[in-house]
């Protein structure tokens, strides 16, 4: 006797749209079990992780402030995933956006115009890109495994800013830390409260989560975008080229990923370090799936990785807890997601060989 997935004829849309509440639903229950077994009251280690990041409005500007990246990359990748092409490498295009846009901004350090901030933000869109059509060229040109070469120029990013800011763009007032100096002020995202660290640069994940929840369903590019995804031979028919949406959807999740890393360094930190990121582009995958791939479902869970990102903090204070739990939680949330998703579309069989009958066994 074995279990196999016995794939079903129709598949529920009501647990469709169910399965991300499901999956957070049973990770808050792995997550009262992981306290219970460390030693910490289920209601404490959860209210801490989950409700705490929200009861004060400096810590809810901080969920706000770290969602925006998380949708801001989610959203590119929702691209690549609805047209069945697997970005993996979206950490890398970040780190590259902040990268293009941090060497323009000490560049240009000596000059005070609102032309700087704007070619700052331009700068990381085209590194992100840049760094998004090398995995998409392999791909289209030499039919490279793109989850293989997107994930490894990932570490590829990581070692090129840790060498830039030990190296060539390290601040040289900096006492031989390895970070750049800090950025004008023109070439500063302003701050939207003064009690925070809120800027402009968190507009631009809700103004594009806007504006591709009106764009997808209604023009020509979504439509092309879900055929290829869906129906590749149908969209092969009614002339959409596999190529050219492989190149589209990476190059538009690259510059996606870009302005997330050029907006963090711009708005949050102020300046190059060696770590920019907190796992940004690979929780982002988590984001976009847990969404649903649509961008208002982005939105909201974007909002509930950041605070389990927050809680992490919290938990890491109040508790004692390693700050890595929180990636715990958001593993064992992907594999509820995950699961979930599995049961919708197939159903679990137990399978019976059957029995070899007499008229076989003399054959």
């Amino acid at each position: 006797m074995r279990l196999e997935l016995d794939r079903r004829a129709a598949h529920s849309q009501l647990m469709t749209v169910l399965s991300p509440v499901i999956a957070i639903g049973l990770t808050l229950i792995a997550g009262a079990i992981l306290f219970l077994l460390a030693g910490i009251s289920p209601i404490e280690g959860l209210y801490t992780y989950f409700i705490s990041p929200v009861t004060s409005a400096y810590s809810a500007q901080e969920v706000l402030v770290k969602a925006s990246p998380l949708i801001l990359i989610a959203l590119g990748l929702s691209l690549c995933f609805q047209a069945n092409v697997w970005n993996i490498g979206a950490e890398g295009q970040y780190t590259l956006g902040a990268v293009f846009g941090g060497w323009l901004a000490l560049t240009l350090a000596d000059m005070d115009t609102p032309l700087v901030l704007v070619a700052v933000l331009l700068a990381g869109i085209v590194g992100g890109m840049l760094w998004a059509a090398i995995p998409a060229l392999l791909k289209t040109v030499f039919r490279a495994n793109e989850i293989l070469t997107s994930l490894m120029l990932t570490y590829v990013a990581l070692l090129l800013i840790d060498y830039l800011v030990r190296g060539p763009l390290r601040d040289p007032a900096g006492y031989n830390f390895p970070e750049s100096a800090l950025f004008s002020s023109a070439a500063t995202l302003p701050g939207l409260s003064s009690g925070g660290r809120l800027h402009l640069g968190v507009l631009f994940a809700f103004v594009l989560a806007i504006v591709m929840a009106f764009a997808l369903p209604t023009t020509l590019k979504g439509f092309e975008i879900r055929t290829v995804g869906q129906a590749p031979k149908a969209a092969r028919f009614a002339g959409f080229g596999d190529k050219g949406m492989v190149l589209f959807v990476f190059l538009a999740s690259g510059a996606l990923a870009g302005l997330a890393g050029i907006a963090e360094v711009s708005g949050t930190l102020n300046q190059l370090l060696p770590t920019i990121s907190p796992g940004y582009g690979f929780t982002a995958i988590i984001v976009a799936f847990l969404g649903r791939l649509n961008p208002i479902g982005i939105v909201f869970a974007g909002i509930v990785m950041s605070i389990s990102f927050i809680g992490g903090e919290a938990a890491q204070i109040r508790l004692g807890l390693p700050l890595d739990v929180a990636k715990v939680f958001q593993g064992i949330l992907l594999f509820f997601i995950l699961a979930c998703d599995t049961l919708i579309y197939y159903r679990l069989r137990l399978y019976r060989p059957r029995a070899a009958s007499a008229g076989d066994a003399r054959t």
